[in-house]
């Protein structure tokens, strides 16, 4: 496997799409077998991981292909229980090869820590005695991080916003904080209450929440690919997308379930790489409301030549360093599959595949509807709980596809059945 576009992929044995994969990223024989293995966490991480650990929970782990991002070839890493998202995924990357793949980049690695100050007697007038203390305030937060601060990153600027609410006004004291490769909330936090001292000084106020925010719109990523219309159907699948993407963008209602499909390729390599999954759901769908009304994370465009134009812009506060993407081997193998050297770069190519994932939902939708790919996942999954194996499980796959019978009882039905013809 010398790039990442494969024919036949799916058709291979999971050995042997292991060995293409291992080929391709430079994959040792341990690290294989630590992507083969659903005990790669033994018990003892799992239980300085989270509280209470009683066991481990085992979910697929496959790969995108197809994917050539700023000129080169990626192969993904995926986590997902749902049938149909990995195929879609390389699908539409293979759609966009011809066009040159996908185009990205991002703004950043700023996170914001906020303070919430209560009870300041005078809270415009506290915003500018802030902000003119701003340089000890920046010293006191990176005085707690000497090694983020020696390696570029610590507190850059600080923002100040008077809020009024139900409870009263208060003053939010906003620390923007270049976490460089590491996600960053532990660094933000500890920086935020050390700091809160010294503004309840300056303020006369009280300080209360001091934490992140996970809406990290200093952390923005973007990608962008065109899908050629010869190549997706010709112009009135074109169109007929276009069309989708505009009752997307107007309306909450299918917003919501469209930028499910974006996320359906973004969570899954969060959760390969061992970042936060809920940090990341929530900073998109509070940055697709940013504007006070929930609309999609994507952009569609017909360009001159009549092609399909997508790009997508969203928060990305995902890491390199710390978390549990330095203590799962499983997580650490598979960014060693990506082959990326900072968050930024991993962010980046999180964005493309939610980017093809959109891309391929919304093909489907307006051309043979979102059911046919999903079903002949499904009754494959149907076929393996009932215990079928080999060429009995492919013809019942084929026959409740054909019948238009996904159902348990039915693939009861057939196994009996096809089991006694052999």
């Amino acid at each position: 496997m010398k790039t990442s576009s494969y024919s036949g992929f799916f058709k291979l044995s999971v050995e042997d799409r292991l060995n293409e994969v291992a080929e391709f990223a430079g994959l040792t024989e341990e690290d294989k077998a630590v992507l083969s293995s659903a005990d790669s966490l033994d018990m003892d991480k799992a239980d300085h991981m989270i509280e209470n650990v009683i066991g481990r929970f085992a979910l697929p782990l496959g790969v995108a292909i197809n994917f050539v991002i700023n000129g080169k070839d990626v192969v993904i890493p995926m986590v997902s229980e749902e049938p149909s998202v990995i195929a879609a995924c390389s699908n539409a990357a293979k759609m966009a090869r011809p066009s040159g793949g996908f185009i990205t980049d991002s703004t950043g690695n700023v996170m914001i820590a906020q303070i919430q100050m209560l009870n300041v007697p005078t809270p415009f007038a506290s915003k500018g005695k802030i902000l003119e203390k701003k340089d000890e305030i920046i010293r006191i937060c990176n005085e707690k991080d000497p090694v983020l601060v020696k390696f570029g990153g610590g507190v850059k600027d600080v923002e100040v916003r008077v809020l009024d609410t139900i409870a009263g006004p208060m003053v939010i004291v906003h620390l923007l904080v270049d976490t460089l490769d590491a996600m960053g909330a532990n660094a933000v936090n500890t920086m935020a209450e050390a700091v809160s001292p010294y503004l309840e000084e300056i303020t006369g106020g009280t300080a209360e929440l001091r934490i992140l925010s996970n809406l990290a719109d200093r952390r923005i990523v973007r990608a962008r690919a065109v899908w050629k219309k010869e190549d997706i159907g010709g112009p009135e699948v074109v169109d007929k997308m276009l069309s989708a993407y505009a009752f997307a963008a107007a309306d909450p209602y299918r917003a919501a379930t469209h930028n499910k499909g974006i996320m359906n390729g973004i969570i899954p390599i969060v959760m390969a790489t061992g970042n936060d999954t809920r940090a990341i759901e929530s900073g998109a769908h509070s940055y697709a409301s940013r504007n006070g009304r929930y609309t999609s994370l994507t952009t569609w465009e017909k360009d001159e030549n009549g092609d399909l134009v997508g790009c997508i812009e969203m928060p990305m506060a995902v890491g390199l360093v710390g978390g549990a993407t330095k203590i799962h081997p499983t997580a650490q193998a598979c960014v060693k599959m990506l082959g990326v050297k900072t968050a930024a770069e991993l962010g980046q190519i999180i964005a493309a595949a939610g980017l093809a994932n959109n891309m391929a939902a919304m093909k489907a939708l307006a051309t043979e509807g979102i059911q046919r790919g999903h079903m002949s996942l499904h009754a494959r999954n149907l076929a393996n709980t009932v215990g079928a194996k080999g060429e009995v499980l492919e013809r019942i796959v084929k026959q409740m596809v054909a019948d238009k019978k996904v159902r348990l009882e039915y693939a009861q039905e057939l196994f009996e059945k096809f089991s006694q013809e052999q």
